[in-house]
């Protein structure tokens, strides 16, 4: 064995200080273009300000020219950022430019760890002031009172179908139809205790009930099934209890919120669980090339042999895609029906206007819900 003491290794500190001075110019220009974004941003708010002040009263949220930012920046990306981080980021850049102007209240389904509250982040960014709703109801009677001025809500699933609760409410709101989000829905299980398979009682939203059922019969066959209003409620729900044998189904965000162990992650039963959210307001946007409009409509009674086709045709005659077709009952009407139509393209395009008004002159009754721009995948 040696005496001699240990010396560092020459050659290892030699390569430490090549890389760390190979690094050094390139921290360096980090650091100056971060000083040149500062500036950039601040020039932008300035602006962004400017606009406000000039617009008044005026709405500060334009949801198509927003659409029309975000799809140029992202057409001029060249990498190496993926395009949805670089639209994430400009979205939080409008958002907190907007929030010069005046803060928007955005009224969601919740209580806070909601799917929707995340599609309510997603579309508004982060400077929007969101506020929980108990119900779909009560998030549009907020904007409908004008103490809230956007609502986001649930409207489909693309595994379990429409959200009824919202399609039944639109035909009688006033509010309009001005945004649209899509949102990769990931269930997981989460309890205060830390073994799945003690699990007695499981609370959940129908749909996250619906949207994991293959998971549930195949690993907790025995375990009671309890639908609630959210899966926030769910989550609450089951912090509340205490139970090591209780637990929920929802987004792992919820999880965080109320103190609950993931016990299992990813367990809805399709991979490209998708949910569509409709953003409601008063003010209808106008065209930002990529629109999308929602309808409501009643044909004539069955007795009319065609009345569906004729009411179609229209779509078909003039190039206009119809991407959803929903009916629903109508409340007091035995087997009356009315319709929920997604159509590509804006109402003030005129072959779509062209298209309305010739269902106008053929439907009982007709609603426009709204045109907006369509979301970006």
């Amino acid at each position: 064995m040696s005496d001699q003491p240990d010396r560092p290794d020459s050659s290892a500190a030699s390569s430490a200080e090549a890389l760390a001075a190979a690094i050094a110019p390139h921290r360096e220009r980090i650091d100056a273009i971060d000083a040149q974004l500062l500036d950039l941003l601040s020039q932008r708010a300035a602006e962004a300000r400017a606009i406000g002040t000039l617009k008044g009263t005026a709405a500060v949220y334009r949801p198509e020219r927003e659409a029309q930012v975000l799809a140029r920046i992202a057409a001029l990306n060249a990498g190496p950022l993926h395009g949805n981080a670089v639209r994430r980021i400009f979205r939080e850049i409008m958002s907190e430019c907007l929030a010069l102007e005046r803060p928007l209240t955005v009224a969601y389904l919740g209580p806070q760890g909601t799917f929707t509250e995340q599609a309510a982040q997603r579309h508004f960014g982060g400077a929007a002031q969101l506020a929980p709703c108990a119900t779909i109801d009560a998030a549009l009677r907020e904007v409908e009172a004008r103490q809230a001025d956007y609502a986001v809500v649930p409207v489909e699933n693309s595994s379990e179908g429409a959200v009824n609760r919202t399609l039944d409410l639109l035909p009688a709101t006033p509010l309009r139809a001005c945004g649209e989000v899509t949102l990769r829905i990931h269930h997981c299980l989460m309890s205060p205790g830390e073994d799945s398979a003690a699990l007695t009682h499981i609370y959940a939203h129908p749909q996250a009930l619906a949207q994991c059922q293959d998971y549930l019969t195949r690993h907790l066959p025995a375990a009671e099934r309890l639908p609630v209003s959210s899966n926030a409620e769910a989550a609450r729900l089951a912090a509340e209890s205490g139970q090591a044998t209780v637990a929920a189904l929802g987004p792992s965000a919820a999880a965080s919120v109320y103190g609950l162990n993931v016990l299992e992650q990813n367990i809805e039963d399709d991979p490209s669980n998708t949910t569509r959210f409709l953003v409601l307001g008063h003010a209808s946007p106008g065209p930002s090339g990529q629109d999308r409009t929602t309808l409501v409509v009643a044909a004539p009674q069955a007795e009319h042999a065609g009345a569906m086709h004729r009411l179609l045709e229209p779509f078909s005659r003039l190039g206009i895609s119809m991407t959803k077709l929903e009916s629903r009952p109508v409340r007091g009407g035995l087997w009356q029906y009315v319709f929920f139509i997604d159509i590509e393209g804006h109402a003030q395009d005129s072959s779509v206007a062209q298209a309305l008004a010739e269902m106008q002159e053929r439907a009982t009754f007709l609603k426009v819900v709204g045109s907006y721009p369509r979301a970006l995948s």
